[in-house]
């Protein structure tokens, strides 16, 4: 088990990421483009508060199979506007479900509320989308404060006076099986399967880090250190209305679309591991999946397939701890890096 050379979601073969980011006003969107043939699509909505677009139509029992894009924006309601601009760009490329002698660009979306922060009447609109969607390439993907994460915060059980940046990460897991595993070996007797995730993290709770349980993020308190929100909420502390965490998930696993949304039912894991709380009333948080169909998971032994979940776990995980980690202060709101640094500065002195 290692991660992707790229580290990032674009280890997927055929899949890209564009953003279109305006930091004067705070706010966002990121286009992820599958493979021109598509992937079949799942997804899992947990969060009380979601904004979403074509979510239905990845439901199993449901016409279309296969997804072309995803769509992330910030903007609130409003931004589900920036969605018809990659329909747009798709169409233009020939790119879509081929239905009624038309070609038909399928593209799911979801929003997050970034309308607090920069300027709350300038979102993302169709043209944002379009650009975004133009943009997208596979290889390295910009990560922090830009996207669907440059208006993103974290942190917000003591309100949004105390809140810290979030932002958009990804990361990815690969592992290779040998022919003994079981399945049709591939070319040099190996085979195995990549998965990648991106998230656009705007959580009101803290961020932590499973594997150590150590806190990355948590509202501000004082000389540059960390409150416990969790704790916070339990004593009664009234937290900033408005967060969401946006995930797209892919893999060159072969799934079919019951598999595809039980796996972006599981994804939602990492959420629960690395954000705390995570999916509250007032939360949107959303994982989409999008399977290229590369390697037959269904062919290889049993636990490849668990093996799948865990990774894509993992991946998750990883892209929300680097979405904080490689964000920067915005609009007058830090990032926890800037916080802690802060903090250290004025211990010294």
């Amino acid at each position: 088990m290692t991660s992707g050379p790229l580290d990032a979601i674009t280890d997927v073969p055929g899949v890209r990421v564009g953003h279109w980011t305006n930091r004067r006003a705070a706010t966002g969107c990121t286009a992820v483009l599958m493979p021109d043939d598509g992937a079949v699509g799942g997804v899992a909505v947990r969060g009380g508060a979601p904004g979403t677009r074509e979510t239905d139509l990845l439901q199993p029992g449901r016409l279309v199979q296969r997804m072309n894009a995803v769509l992330l924006a910030g903007g609130s309601v409003f931004g589900l506007d920036a969605a018809s601009g990659v329909t747009q760009y798709l169409d233009e490329c020939g790119i879509g479900l081929r239905f009624g002698g038309h070609t038909i660009p399928v593209v799911p979306a979801a929003i997050l509320f970034d309308l607090d922060i920069g300027r709350a009447d300038r979102r993302p609109t169709a043209i944002s989308g379009y650009r975004a969607a133009r943009a997208a390439k596979g290889g390295r993907v910009a990560q922090g404060s830009v996207g669907a994460g440059t208006g993103a915060t974290v942190a917000k059980a003591a309100g949004a006076e105390r809140s810290l940046k979030g932002g958009l990460g990804t990361a990815s897991e690969r592992l290779t099986l040998s022919a003994d595993d079981g399945g049709p070996a591939a070319e040099g007797g190996e085979h195995g399967f990549t998965v990648g995730a991106l998230l656009a993290v705007n959580a009101i709770g803290d961020i932590v880090d499973p594997t150590n349980g150590r806190r990355v993020a948590g509202p501000r308190g004082k000389a540059g250190r960390f409150q416990d929100g969790e704790a916070l909420l339990r004593a009664g502390a009234r937290p900033a209305e408005g967060s969401t965490t946006l995930a797209v998930v892919a893999t060159n696993a072969a799934l079919s679309k019951e598999q595809a949304n039980r796996l972006a039912s599981v994804c939602h894991d990492g959420f629960a591991r690395a954000i705390r709380p995570a999916h509250g009333m007032s939360d949107g948080d959303i994982v989409f999946v999008g399977a290229t169909g590369e390697v037959d998971v269904g062919a290889l032994a049993g636990h490849a397939y668990r093996a799948l979940e865990s990774l894509a776990v993992r991946a998750v995980e990883q892209a929300i701890l680097r979405a904080v980690r490689e964000a920067t202060g915005l609009a007058g709101v830090p990032s926890a890096a800037e916080w802690a640094a802060k903090g250290r500065r004025r211990r010294r002195t």
